[in-house]
């Protein structure tokens, strides 16, 4: 039987104050973030049963797993960091970190980078054309419906998040994505 997918939008990052911020770097959450982060805490259903975390490896979304999810940390669980579900531009603002600045960021923490490629932040194989991006979807449904696991979590993107989920009501607004910060949905499959 294929898991369950709960699929997590980030918490509020610093890009999302001002389109003058879709010119920083792989931004971190605002404080507002960190408090949508640790609020999936108590409004996210059925904790217990969770037995994977992926997220993009961008800082905002690293963080509001580490954030949201710090129980299923301190009981062996790491958070699997995933290039495949990273966000579906090639803004500043979503272009990820190089992966030696983004280890050294959270060295000592949860998080398995064994899935990066030391290039995943030149956008090359996550180009964000089309045809890329729903070929990406379409390997991360595949992947992520033949994992063993019962339930799954992936924190992503508002943009990727409708690529992955097939979703697209309401995607298209000024924000790009009809997905809120830190908002949620499972997916009995993504198929």
């Amino acid at each position: 039987m294929p898991p369950i997918i709960h699929c997590v939008r980030h918490g509020q990052g610093v890009h999302n104050l001002s389109y003058a911020n879709h010119d920083l770097p792989d931004p971190e959450l605002t404080p507002l973030g960190e408090e949508q982060a640790q609020a999936l805490t108590t409004r996210f259903p059925e904790l217990a049963n969770i037995e994977l975390i992926v997220s993009s490896p961008l800082q905002r979304t690293i963080q509001t797993a580490l954030l949201a999810f710090p129980l299923k940390l301190q009981a062996g669980l790491q958070v699997l960091a995933w290039p495949e579900v990273q966000e579906a531009s090639a803004l500043i603002c979503d272009t990820g970190s190089h992966l030696p600045d983004i280890k050294a960021r959270f060295c000592g923490l949860p998080i398995d980078f064994s899935l990066v490629e030391p290039d995943w932040h030149l956008k090359g194989k996550s180009a964000p054309t089309a045809a890329r991006l729903l070929e990406r979807a379409q390997l991360a449904r595949q992947w992520l419906s033949e994992r063993p696991e019962a339930e799954i979590v992936v924190i992503s993107h508002g943009c990727f998040l409708h690529f992955l989920t097939d979703d697209w009501v309401n995607a298209i607004n000024p924000q790009a994505t009809a997905w809120a910060n830190a908002e949620f949905h499972a997916l009995a499959r993504l198929d």
